[in-house]
């Protein structure tokens, strides 16, 4: 008996995991950086203002029945830009980076087309610069970790989300420039809008 019971066991979990589904796809969008630079060591910047950058990456989803939830983990390229003024030089200048975005998100469909999901996000900058020759050195710490929570829906093989993501860790970056070293903090707190299509 406890054989045969062990057997339906068996071939239930097997038939939960084969009944698993799984999609991928890609996706691109806009990115609003709702915060700029600032706890400037020294008094070199002002007028932070954001612009509207760009995302582009693939995602991949695992949903599992038994618990009506879904795990979506992404690769992402992330571009992002503010403007800021320079005292130094009394220039306007643009300071963008580049990154890569991990995010790591647990989800739940509801109403059949909807999505609604939440996770950490993983981020590496790749590098960033100012705008002109007056700083030509930009260091910036390489790993952070942020959260993303948002919703969707999905038409089709189509689907847009907007995402909001809020900064657990700052960005600590140095320039370098003719007034020396100054540290400031570049932490991204954003909303994402992103339109994707599954594979």
């Amino acid at each position: 008996m406890k054989k045969v019971i062990l057997i339906l066991c068996l071939a239930f979990g097997f038939s939960q995991i084969s009944n698993a589904q799984v999609a991928f796809g890609i996706k691109g969008g806009i990115n609003y950086n709702s915060n700029s630079i600032k706890e400037v060591s020294s008094d070199v910047f002002d007028g932070a203002k954001s612009k509207t950058g760009y995302h582009a990456g693939i995602w991949l989803r695992l949903k599992v029945p038994v618990i009506g939830l879904y795990i979506r983990p992404e690769l992402v390229y992330t571009n992002l830009e503010n403007e800021v003024l320079y005292k130094t030089t009394s220039k306007t200048t643009s300071y963008n980076f580049q990154k890569i975005d991990i995010p790591v998100l647990l989800g739940k469909k509801v109403f059949g087309i909807g999505n609604l999901y939440v996770g950490p996000s993983f981020q590496y900058i790749l590098s960033s610069d100012f705008g002109f020759d007056d700083i030509p050195n930009v260091e910036a710490d390489g790993f952070t970790v942020g959260l993303q929570f948002g919703g969707g829906i999905e038409l089709g093989k189509l689907g847009i989300d907007v995402r909001w993501e809020r900064a657990f860790s700052g960005i600590e970056s140095t320039i370098v420039g003719n007034t020396g070293i100054s540290n400031f903090d570049t932490r991204v707190n954003q909303v994402i809008v992103g339109l994707s299509y599954r594979l």
